[in-house]
């Protein structure tokens, strides 16, 4: 890590896009705005913007267990190329992260393969206890993640993709009751309960095998989103819970999510590039590499998401980055592929095109920095240019343009929903504290870069 000056480059303030310049010290903000010579190395960047590092809340790495689908030095690899400094990891890896000593294994493990910072979730199992909550906040997670309607293994964890909870070795996932159990274990130290939002008992009455993707929304429709948010937000009026509905995707859904917001209940939305950028109709084109869960829905679904991202009902966007093996995504049916898609390279590039066309796209900031940040109590540390935060910053050229396709991509699966749009601005450095880790969209940072954070409790 080297000390610099970025000089020249357009930085948003209280007055707008202005050029100043940015001095970093020992990984962190010194200064923004007008820098005196110093003598330290400096990078020019007139006519490029600088922003802040991109906080994706919500990947899948597969590592520890699903190193065929990807490891975190390959994620972060992307990530990082992508202008995504800090991730947080889902914690239906294998083991799953149930309980404090799982957590610091892979605390330990990741450590010395991550070239940007991470974060971990635990998980809610329909097993788990209060106490198993707690030493998992204790031990540094970023909160609790439940996932309603997948089945883990009793074995390791592992999510078994079934609605037949009654085979053996199958554990059933928790359902409202483990919920409203553990809810209060959670509110009283502010902890916070992501959730996978799709019910599972409107799943196990209407999913069937899917020949086609008119088939597939079939069988896990708006309103199984709609039923699930309506019955969190109960929930969080109940017990004063803090519930982050996670990969948010219908109308509906935000529908119910309003109303559980007016009549007080905590809850934080979040939704994905491939929400905002697809609908049905690009089924036909993309092929059963658009499967993912909650299923992308109609074109009304699209425009009420990016309304609702816009109007900062949902403030944070991220990627539920979730890759499989070529194997199990390409040249399958729409039953037999894997659920998932990488997505967090092209985090920062889609989210600046899609503010791009809704009129700012200095809006991106807010979404993928700034708003994670405060959703995640990383804020003022993260996701902002301002003294004292951490050095994770982006240079974006506004002069030139990305295509997605898998020649350019640094995750495992190389093909995403997002193949062949077209983005009109390219990452050309990243610095996650202070470190170069990415140029021109390759990574060049080292594995053991990354570290542990935690939110501020």
């Amino acid at each position: 890590m080297s000390d610099f000056v970025i000089r020249g480059a357009l930085v948003l303030t209280g007055e707008g896009p202005r050029p100043v310049d940015v001095s970093v010290r020992d990984g962190l903000l010194e200064a923004v705005g007008k820098v005196p010579e110093t003598g330290l190395e400096t990078v020019r960047a007139a006519g490029l913007w600088l922003l802040p590092g991109a906080i994706d809340a919500h990947v899948h790495s597969r590592d520890p267990g699903l190193p065929e689908k990807e490891d975190f030095i390959s994620l972060t690899r992307a990530a990082a190329a992508g202008g995504v400094t800090t991730l947080v990891d889902m914690p239906n890896t294998v083991p799953a992260v149930d309980s404090p000593a799982v957590f610091l294994e892979k605390v330990e493990r990741l450590s010395d393969r991550s070239l940007v910072d991470f974060g971990l979730w635990g998980i809610l199992r329909s097993s788990s206890q209060p106490d198993d909550l707690l030493g998992l906040l204790d031990a540094g997670a970023m909160g609790i993640k439940a996932l309603l309607g997948y089945a883990l293994s009793k074995e390791d964890g592992r999510v078994i993709y079934t609605l037949d909870f009654g085979q053996p070795g199958i554990e059933a996932p928790p359902d409202y009751g483990s919920l409203v159990r553990l809810a209060p274990v959670l509110a009283r130290v502010d902890g916070v309960l992501a959730v996978h939002a799709e019910d599972p008992g409107v799943l196990r009455e209407l999913e069937r095998p899917a020949d086609s993707y008119a088939e597939l929304l079939a069988g896990r429709p708006a309103l199984a989103e709609a039923i699930a948010i309506a019955a969190l937000g109960q929930i969080s009026l109940a017990t004063g819970v803090r519930v982050r509905v996670v990969h948010i995707s219908s109308e509906l859904g935000l529908k119910a999510a309003r109303l559980a917001q007016a009549a007080g209940a905590r809850l934080d939305l979040e939704t994905c590039p491939h929400y905002l950028w697809l609908s049905a109709e690009d089924a036909e084109r993309l092929g059963p590499a658009m499967k993912v869960y909650p299923p992308v829905k109609q074109p009304a679904d699209r425009t009420a998401l990016i309304a609702a991202v816009k109007d900062g009902l949902i403030p944070t966007v991220a990627t539920d980055h979730a890759p499989h093996t070529d194997e199990e995504k390409l040249a399958r049916s729409w039953a037999d592929t894997a659920p998932g898609s990488p997505g967090v390279q092209m985090l920062y590039l889609s989210c600046l095109e899609l503010a791009r066309r809704q009129g700012d796209p200095w809006l991106a900031a807010r979404w993928v920095a700034e708003g994670p940040a405060r959703a995640l109590k990383l804020h003022p540390r993260k996701g902002v240019i301002a003294p004292g935060a951490e050095a994770d910053l982006v240079l974006v050229d506004p002069a030139a343009a990305t295509v997605v396709e898998p020649k350019i991509m640094h995750s495992r699966q190389k093909h995403s929903a997002l193949d062949g749009l077209r983005f009109e601005f390219a990452i050309r450095s990243v610095w996650c504290r202070g470190e170069l880790v990415a140029q021109d969209g390759r990574p060049v940072g080292a594995p053991g870069w990354g570290r542990l954070v935690s939110p501020t409790r």
